[in-house]
C-alpha cells in the first residue's frame, strides 16, 4: 500500500484500497464472469434502445427523446463504476488513486443527479401527455425536451462539484480501506483525519435534491392513474398504464435504491447492506432498464422488427 510518511509522524495516503472484493480464489473470478456478462447487457441494451430510438422516425416523441437520453447515461453511468470493480475482482492490486477517487465519486454522482432529472422530466412529460393531451404537442416541444435535458446535465454537474472540490482538499492519513466496492462519500470521508462536519451542508442539499424530484415524480404519476382510472376506453387504459408502469418501474427502482442509501441522516447500516445497496443502484436498477424499455415496450419491439424487416428487404433487393 503507497503510503508517504508526514513531519508529523503519521502515514499520508496516496492511494485508496478497495476492502470488499473477494481474491481470484475466493470467488473473485465467478463474479467477474458474471458482472462482465451483466455490463455487457447494459451497454449493448442501452446502445440499442439509442441507436433504434435515433433511426426509426416512428419513435420520434418527446417520450422516447428521454429514454434515449437515459440510455446514453446509463452507459456511462455503469462505465464510471463497473470497469473498476471488474479490474478489482482479478486484480491483485485493489487499489485506486485519490485523483481517481474523486472522479470517480463526481461523474458518478452528477450521471446519477442527470438522470434523476431526466425522470423527473419523462414523469412530467406522462403528465402533460395524459393529463392535458390536447395541448400536449404544443407544450412538450422538442426545442423544450432539449432545453430540460440540457438543465438537468447542468444541474447534475454542478451540484457535486463544491462537494468533490471540498473532499480533495481535505487530509487523507492512517487507514486507507475503503468498505465499499466503488469511492462514495461516506466510506471516504470516514478515512480524512480532520473536521467532516461540513458534510451535513452537502447531505442537506442533496436529500433535498432527491425528495424535490422524488415529490415531482410522485404527485405526477398519482394523478396520471386517477386520470387514466376515469378513462371510458378499457383499451385506452390498458395502453396508458402499460406505458407508465415501465417509467414507475425504474423510478421506483432508480429512486428507491438512492433513497435507501442517501436519505438514511445519522442512521448506520451493517457493511453487508451498505453493499448491497450499493449493488442495487450502480449494477441492478441499470440491468433492468433495457429489459423494461425495450423487451417489454410494445413500439421499441415493432421498431426493432421494422429495422431487422427494413434489413432483410434491403438484402433482398440485393440479391
Amino acid at each position: 500500500v503507497t503510503q508517504v510518511m508526514t513531519s508529523e509522524n503519521q502515514t499520508r495516503v496516496t492511494e485508496f484500497l478497495f476492502s470488499m472484493f473477494p481474491h481470484l480464489h475466493e470467488g473473485g473470478l465467478l463474479f467477474f464472469i458474471l458482472l462482465l456478462l451483466i455490463y455487457g447487457f447494459i451497454v449493448t441494451g442501452n446502445l440499442m434502445i439509442f441507436i433504434i430510438t435515433q433511426l426509426d422516425a416512428a419513435l420520434h416523441t418527446p417520450m422516447y427523446f428521454f429514454i434515449r437520453v437515459l440510455s446514453f447515461l446509463e452507459i456511462w453511468y455503469t462505465t464510471t463504476t463497473i470497469p473498476k470493480i471488474l479490474s478489482c475482482l482479478v486484480s491483485e492490486q485493489k487499489t485506486i488513486s485519490l485523483a481517481g477517487c474523486f472522479l470517480q465519486m463526481y461523474f458518478f454522482h452528477s450521471l446519477g443527479i442527470t438522470e434523476g432529472c431526466v425522470l423527473t422530466a419523462m414523469a412530467i412529460d406522462r403528465y402533460i401527455a395524459i393529463c392535458n393531451p390536447l395541448h400536449y404537442p404544443n407544450i412538450t416541444t422538442p426545442k423544450l425536451c432539449v432545453h430540460l435535458t440540457a438543465g438537468s446535465c447542468v444541474c447534475g454537474f454542478l451540484l457535486v462539484l463544491p462537494e468533490i472540490a471540498w473532499i480533495g482538499t481535505l487530509p487523507f492519513c492512517g487507514s486507507n480501506q475503503i468498505q465499499q466496492i466503488f469511492c462514495d462519500f461516506t466510506p471516504v470521508l470516514s478515512l480524512a483525519c480532520t473536521d467532516t462536519s461540513l458534510v451535513v451542508i452537502m447531505d442537506a442539499i442533496h436529500a433535498v435534491e432527491i425528495l424535490a424530484s422524488f415529490l415531482v415524480i410522485t404527485l405526477s404519476y398519482l394523478r396520471i392513474i386517477v386520470v387514466i382510472l376515469q378513462m371510458p376506453s378499457a383499451e385506452g387504459r390498458h395502453k396508458a398504464f402499460s406505458t407508465c408502469a415501465a417509467h414507475l418501474a425504474v423510478f421506483l427502482l432508480f429512486f428507491g435504491s438512492v433513497a435507501v442509501m442517501y436519505l438514511r441522516f445519522s442512521a448506520t447500516y451493517s457493511v453487508f447492506w451498505d453493499t448491497a445497496i450499493a449493488v442495487t443502484f450502480v449494477i441492478l436498477a441499470p440491468f433492468f432498464n433495457p429489459i423494461i424499455y425495450s423487451l417489454r415496450n410494445k413500439d421499441m419491439k415493432d421498431a426493432i422488427g421494422r429495422l431487422f424487416g427494413y434489413q432483410k428487404r434491403a438484402g433482398g433487393v440485393k440479391r
